[in-house]
């Protein structure tokens, strides 16, 4: 069965990572993800990654290693995160209602969810508690 790729950016601005608050689905409404989305059909995880950050956030970045493992979504899908750096632009809210930059000592502040949370320890090395 061929899964659905999502792509989630693990966006690093001066040692603090880009958490943004979801308003849907009800059930995840509240909740804090990595923005991103779904790889279209033809697309990189690359290219998809590079486009969702353009679209729900109206930002250029630079999109660098994976970061922890495949996350599996249900049955039909799994998650890559992968660290990604700010180019150009300031987070626009628009699929989301809040953002947060996080420092390491930050991360447990907000719920994450579910899948993104199987993420967010690996991140810890690439964040420097200085801000």
């Amino acid at each position: 069965m061929d899964r659905v790729g999502v792509v989630g950016a693990a966006l690093v601005r001066d040692g603090r990572v880009l958490a943004s608050r979801r308003t849907e689905p009800p059930h995840l409404a509240g909740l804090w993800e990595f923005p991103g989305g779904k790889v279209e059909a033809g697309e990189s995880d690359v290219e998809a990654l590079r486009r969702e950050l353009r679209e729900e956030l109206v930002v250029e970045a630079a999109v660098g290693a994976r970061l922890g493992p495949d996350v599996l979504l249900g049955d039909t899908g799994v998650l890559r995160v992968y660290l990604c750096r700010l180019l150009s632009g300031e987070p626009a809210l628009l699929d989301h209602d809040a953002h947060r930059w996080l420092g390491p000592d930050e991360l447990t502040e907000v719920s994450w969810i579910p899948v993104d949370l199987a993420v967010v320890e690996a991140l810890r090395p690439f964040l420097d508690p200085a801000g």
